[in-house]
């Protein structure tokens, strides 16, 4: 296992000479110093074994170690790289709490997220933009609903906050046009996979280890002391991968996106609520249209529908993304159209949550699927907000994945929801089941959130 292990460093590093690679090596060596000091310890162990090195996980990570200086923390994730799927994946907005329930978590730890995100990006130096962002009604019908999040922004504590009239529009974005939009100064653009590697920095720089290509497999009970182990059943927990490597720890956290359900299964906690994958598909502006956009532009929500709808984004790299629709994935990394996992693809649609999803918005299902196939009919929706933008205006963009809980009734879960269990195992272990959007936004609260709960939990 030891080997195994030092061999998830990068291996062009490894031997190399390079600073980054004697700190691989040196990496690798403290957490053998660490498993191995005492000769008779003879398995891979630790206090705490987080899972999933997604941006919640890796804040939980940072926080946990920043808390409990004197455990050992061993992060594992199955990619190669850190945070590469729904923290990599996503649009870069930092989020003010507009949205959200007044009172709920979301709500909380969003307002709070976005205050510490900023600081943090200060302080790691990490680039940012403070472009604003405008939830603009194009029709008369919606004004009552813009006024509703208004005062929904303001129960929230949501920074400077206001709503502005035709001319306030245009004042902001000059080629925007609606009759009445809140005004979000606060909210931001940022790139979320750097603030996670910067979390990932954080958390081995405190003594934590970080081991990839491991794809939990199983988290079970020991049976035995291993022979001839003074530690004898300190350890009572494994966690295993595919590969049949094992650490043993006292506690596990998993913060494992789309994959939170089977690993509540896998370890004899609930499945439910159940992931299913919804992907979104984004258009790009051609880069000679970008001046066409210079913050967010978002549309005012339709209650009738189970997501926000599309709306513009500017990025850090200086491009705009249009959208994203939101369509059933096939496969739970499914990034292209025709991305496919049998498994999968079986496991949402014999769910029964997803089937009463789908009766209850037949309508707007095949609507998003018709605009993903024919961005045409994309960009007649985005000209409601932006008239001067046409079809030769854009291309085909990025994707991502988006791991909605939906409970058995065919309810999207739109809180964080935390699941233990009884027994040996559930007892030890505690799953994030569900971090929503705006989860990057929100994490270093979330982080703050979790460890206070793994501290309630379990005897650290």
């Amino acid at each position: 296992m030891v080997l195994s292990l030092f061999n998830h460093c990068d291996a062009s590093q490894v031997g190399s000479g390079s600073d980054q690679g004697r700190g691989c090596v040196g990496q690798a060596l403290t957490f053998v110093v660490k498993l191995s000091l005492d000769a008779e310890l003879c398995f891979s162990s630790c206090d705490v074994v987080i899972v999933g090195a997604g941006i919640v996980g890796l804040a939980s990570a940072r926080e946990l170690i920043r808390r409990h200086p004197s455990l050992s923390f061993v992060l594992l994730e199955k990619e190669k790289e850190l945070a590469v799927h729904q923290s990599g994946h996503n649009s870069g907005v930092i989020h003010s709490g507009i949205y959200y329930t007044p009172g709920s978590l979301k709500a909380r730890l969003c307002v709070r997220g976005a205050t510490l995100a900023y600081e943090y990006c200060e302080k790691k130096g990490i680039p940012y933009k403070r472009c604003g962002k405008l939830i603009v009604a194009v029709e008369q019908e919606e004004i009552p609903r813009l006024r509703a999040l208004y005062e929904r922004g303001m129960k929230n504590n949501v920074r400077d906050l206001h709503i502005v009239d035709a001319k306030g529009i245009r004042e902001r974005e000059p080629y925007c046009r609606g009759i009445m939009a809140l005004d979000s100064p606060y909210t931001g653009i940022v790139d979320w996979r750097m603030v996670a590697l910067k979390y990932s920095a954080d958390f081995k720089e405190a003594g934590g280890t970080v081991v990839t290509q491991y794809e939990v497999s199983d988290i079970s009970t020991v049976k035995e002391s291993p022979s001839g182990c003074s530690e004898g059943m300190k350890y009572p927990i494994t966690v295993r991968d595919k590969k049949g490597n094992e650490v043993r720890c006292r506690y596990v956290l998993t913060c494992g996106g789309l994959y939170s359900d089977r690993l509540s299964q896998i370890s004899g906690c609930s499945r439910e609520p159940r992931i299913v994958p919804f992907r979104g598909d984004y258009l790009v502006l051609k880069p000679e249209k970008r001046y066409l956009v210079k913050g967010n532009i978002y549309p005012v929500p339709d209650p009738r529908f189970p997501f926000l709808g599309v709306h513009f984004t500017p990025r850090m790299d200086g491009n705009v993304w249009l959208g994203p629709n939101a369509v059933l994935a096939f496969k739970r990394e499914g990034y292209k159209m025709y991305d496919f996992n049998p498994q999968d693809f079986a496991d949402a649609l014999s769910y029964r949550g997803l089937q009463k999803l789908i009766m209850r918005n037949v309508t707007y299902g095949v609507g998003e699927m018709y605009r993903g196939v024919f961005i045409g009919a994309q960009v007649k929706i985005l000209q409601k907000y932006i008239p001067e933008m046409s079809l030769k205006d854009v291309l085909r963009g990025p994707t991502g994945v988006r791991a909605q809980a939906l409970d058995r009734d065919g309810n999207l879960v739109d809180d964080f929801v935390f699941d233990g269990g009884v027994g040996d195992v559930g007892s030890r272990v505690l799953h994030v089941r569900n971090a929503p959007s705006p989860a990057a936004t929100s994490s270093l609260a979330i982080a703050e959130m979790i460890a206070d709960e793994v501290e309630n939990r379990f005897t650290l």
